[in-house]
């Protein structure tokens, strides 16, 4: 005869198995929480949330510990009135990415429209491509807002990016990286991302330039952009797939493919006029250029040396921010933001509801757009 399993504790009889179990073992980390109430972390991180909001217990980072005496006015046993609207304590998730003003908006926005549909908390914070900035508002959250999981686009490369992600992983907190890959412990295991497919993007944009019979393709990107490296592949590989010419052929010079500084450098004009030259004395006809406002700079340079766009030379931008507003309207390649958003926040709350220890890492590739417009074409 099969003995059925015993029915699970309602959430006030977990809650006070929770509060026993930390009078016995003092400070518990949310998964072994988790594992001991036999429920998922996600649900253990909610009644942590709202045992706290009543003075109860106090979080700690990646768990939580019984106060050595409740909070004035706190209730002295487990509330057994819900939260408000009958619902569990939502999620609390934290957000920080390298910018506010280009490219991550819509993808802040796609976060926030996953995140109010179900009822979660966003926390944003905006750092400066620097991984020292970018840890002090992570410590923040981490510390200070009690929050449930992160989203993030670290600095992941050189000694401060990798001393960044290491740092991450010790949180305890999950995390979910946004428009970055990184790879930690000793066999270099992948940590979870949701990334747009930028080789893909700039190979679409070198195939429809040779689709309009273009031989020889540039490409101009930005020396700091975590992006750059990305384009300048995908630019390299169709190409080659192409049999286009990357070397000049006979003429023995080299395409224009120059990784200078963005157009608020002084230097810039400068690296423009190079380029631009490097393309007569090549005969390069079109150019991949990451990104828009390096894209339009270009396009004024041009036409203040009578060089017609695209008669004389065809352009594709790419991240389409802005690249709709130049005269002409520039054909680019559209990263998917706002899906990219979307999906990561999908990836940390599916993480935050599977308190499986076997789970593998999730990573997800999204591919961009091609918005054919008038520099091109």
């Amino acid at each position: 005869m099969t003995v059925p399993d015993p029915p699970a504790p309602l959430p006030d009889e977990r809650r006070t198995q929770l509060l026993d179990l930390l009078r016995r073992r003092g400070v518990l980390r949310v998964d072994v929480l988790a594992s001991e109430l036999d429920v998922s972390v996600i649900t253990i991180r909610r009644d942590i949330a709202l045992l706290s909001s009543r003075g109860l217990i106090r979080r700690v980072r990646g768990g939580a510990a019984l106060l050595s005496e409740p909070a004035a006015g706190a209730e002295a046993a487990v509330p057994t009135v819900p939260a408000a609207g009958g619902e569990e304590p939502r999620l609390t998730i934290g957000m920080v990415v390298p910018s506010l003003d280009y490219y991550w908006p819509d993808v802040i926005r796609g976060v926030r429209e996953a995140a109010a549909a179900s009822g979660a908390r966003i926390v944003l914070r905006g750092a400066t491509y620097q991984a020292a900035d970018e840890r002090r508002q992570l410590a923040r959250l981490v510390e200070m807002e009690g929050i449930d999981g992160l989203l993030v686009a670290p600095t992941t490369t050189g000694d401060d990016g990798e001393a960044l992600v290491k740092w991450l992983q010790g949180t305890g907190v999950p995390v979910v990286l946004i428009e970055r890959a990184a790879a930690v412990g000793d066999y270099r295991e992948a940590m979870e991302s949701v990334v747009s497919d930028h080789a893909f993007g700039a190979a679409m944009a070198v195939r429809h330039l040779a689709a309009l019979g273009h031989r020889h393709i540039g490409l101009i990107t930005t020396r700091l952009s975590p992006t750059s490296p990305h384009v300048r592949r995908g630019w390299q590989q169709a190409c080659e797939d192409l049999g286009l010419e990357l070397d000049g052929g006979a003429r023995g010079e080299a395409v224009p493919d120059a990784d200078t500084v963005d157009q608020r450098d002084p230097g810039w004009p400068q690296a423009l006029d190079e380029v631009l030259d490097a393309c007569a004395a090549t005969r390069t006809t079109a150019l991949l250029v990451h990104s828009d406002p390096e894209a339009i700079s270009l396009v004024e340079r041009c036409r203040e040396r009578g060089i017609r766009v695209p008669g004389d030379l065809a352009l594709v931008t790419y991240d389409d921010e802005v690249a709709e507003l130049c005269d002409p309207p520039l054909t680019a390649v559209r990263p998917p933001k706002a899906a990219i958003g979307r999906a990561a926040f999908a990836m940390l709350t599916g993480r935050l509801d599977d308190h499986d220890p076997e789970r593998p890492s999730h990573r997800v590739i999204i591919e961009p757009r091609l918005i054919v417009r008038s520099s091109s074409s």
